[in-house]
């Protein structure tokens, strides 16, 4: 089982941050992947949130990913199937920081997953972390940019 967990501070309240990250067909501004919405939240859930399923294209592979559930302070989402890596769950965590009347966040990305039995787990773990990395970078530029 792969592991990963990463955290990064951004100038945003968590709300804003939610809406970003919901915005399914503008995520690759951040992530090295193209989205296209295939269905959007159930009825009754925040923009985005649970029952959204996307298609994700990147290096070579396409695959669907569904959100299991959303909230103004997390989002869960699985792969559809087992390809291109198998078990795989993301969880975004967003806890809001007050300082002298502003509010910023600290995201805490984790990840879990199963490497397909052809490739070493530590060698899909780099990649994916490095993906991430720069994605949350982007992010915190954006909101960076947002705010001044």
């Amino acid at each position: 089982m792969i592991l990963i967990n990463l955290k990064q501070n951004l100038a945003a309240p968590p709300t804003e941050i939610i809406n970003v990250l919901l915005d399914h067909e503008r995520l690759n501004r951040f992530f090295n992947a193209q989205f296209l919405l295939l269905k959007p939240q159930n009825c009754g859930q925040i923009n985005g949130g649970k029952g959204a399923v996307r298609q994700v294209r990147t290096s070579g592979y396409t695959f669907t990913e569904q959100v299991i559930s959303a909230s103004d302070n997390h989002i869960c989402y699985q792969i559809v199937g087992n390809k291109p890596v198998a078990a795989h769950q993301g969880d975004i965590y967003l806890t809001a920081i007050e300082k002298q009347a502003f509010i910023s966040t600290e995201l805490t990305y984790s990840i879990q997953c199963i490497s397909p039995w052809w490739m070493p787990s530590f060698i899909l773990k780099f990649f994916i972390k490095k993906d991430i990395k720069n994605a949350l970078t982007k992010l915190e530029r954006y909101f960076k940019e947002c705010t001044t």
